[in-house]
């Protein structure tokens, strides 16, 4: 793994023993000493923290950066101010497809921060850079900064020992002040989890990761790696670019169809997902539950009776909260919650049940 990036906090993971996975060309820790399964507890229970420095981070500025970000992106960030955050999809301009997901930090009207997905930064980045009109810069600083997650019911008591700011509302930012370097503190997250994303500057990262690590041990503070990341956002329905939403797949498919500003005059790809959206996807993506043993991955065929194929599962687990498998899978838009389909897992049918995520009830947006 030389030819991949690595974070700036990898010599710590190395330390605590991470085993290392290739994810959007870095290496990254994909589990710990403790496991997933306690990892992911960690964070249901009290407090976990991941480094995702892999995330990108790129600047929309100058005059108009806001308005332009506006009319190409899906999501409406007239529906937000300064200080607060929106997730929006970054669509193709032709076919609708999902070219990444995304947040953008509204920080002013000349200045939008963009957190793409690591493999995508650079096709967002280019895209935007190709339609920007004049006095509108859009800049990579995809090595530039780190980004670490605090996740679980005890992030705030951790992020408040080390004086970092907390309960200010879900989706909304504080730029604040770690030891003289700037921190900008976001209550988001991809856990499901109440719990916060700190984007600091890569000299200052390790700083700020002892001393959280210092200040979560009373509550148990687990380091978490990819693992953990991914069992917790299946057990929320949070879709993962790559696996249930790409450039192949629409946000009416993906079920990310909210993070759209239907009624916005102009953004990438929005004809022809009106048009989809007023005629109906033909798949959709659901939840599958298993009403037996089965533990549904990747590319399972998913099928309502043995010679009709509905679609496959685009990601799949077992639930460590539910202690049974569940999925989420693109399938034939026909069928509907409350139904039965089976999972082809290695030559078996396997019942699961479809369903509405979550999978889990947390508590992501208490006040």
């Amino acid at each position: 793994m030389t030819d991949l990036l690595t974070s700036p906090l990898h010599d710590r993971h190395v330390s605590l023993g991470a085993k290392f996975s290739e994810f959007g060309g870095w290496s990254m820790p994909l589990q710990y000493p403790s496991g997933v399964v306690a990892e992911h507890d960690a964070v249901r229970n009290g407090v976990g923290i991941f480094d995702v420095s892999h995330l990108g981070k790129a600047m929309v500025t100058g005059e108009g950066a806001a308005a332009y970000v506006n009319a190409t992106l899906t999501n409406d960030l007239g529906r937000i101010g300064p200080g607060q955050a929106q997730y929006t999809l970054c669509c193709d301009e032709e076919t609708g497809g999902i070219v990444d997901d995304l947040i953008a930090y509204y920080k002013s009207e000349s200045h939008v921060l963009l957190v793409p997905n690591a493999a995508n930064t650079t096709e967002v980045v280019r895209r935007l850079v190709a339609k920007a009109p004049e006095g509108v810069e859009v800049t990579n600083h995809h090595e530039e900064y780190a980004v670490l997650a605090v996740q679980g019911p005890k992030s705030d008591e951790t992020l408040a020992k080390v004086g970092l700011p907390t309960g200010h509302d879900y989706m909304a930012f504080v730029e604040a002040d770690f030891e003289g370097t700037g921190v900008v503190v976001c209550r988001t997250g991809y856990t499901g989890e109440r719990g916060y994303e700190l984007i600091v500057a890569n000299a200052a990262t390790g700083a700020v990761w002892d001393a959280l690590m210092a200040a979560g041990e009373e509550f148990g503070i687990a380091p978490c790696g990819l693992g953990a990341r991914d069992t917790l956002r299946t057990e929320m329905g949070y879709p993962l670019h790559g696996q249930d939403i790409s450039p192949t797949v629409t946000p009416n498919e993906g079920r990310v169809g909210w993070a759209v500003g239907w009624k916005k005059p102009t953004f990438w790809g929005r004809d022809v997902l009106v048009a989809e959206k007023e005629a109906g996807p033909k798949r959709i993506l659901r939840g599958l539950v298993a009403a037996g043993r089965g533990i549904p991955r990747p590319h399972m065929a998913v099928h309502l009776t043995q010679d009709i194929l509905l679609g496959e599962v685009t990601s799949g687990t077992f639930s460590p909260t539910l202690k049974k498998g569940i999925a989420l899978a693109l399938i034939a838009a026909t069928i509907e919650e409350g139904q039965q389909v089976t999972v082809d897992i290695r030559g078996r049918a396997e019942v699961f049940d479809v369903v509405k995520p979550p999978f889990v009830e947390t508590s992501v947006r208490e006040a």
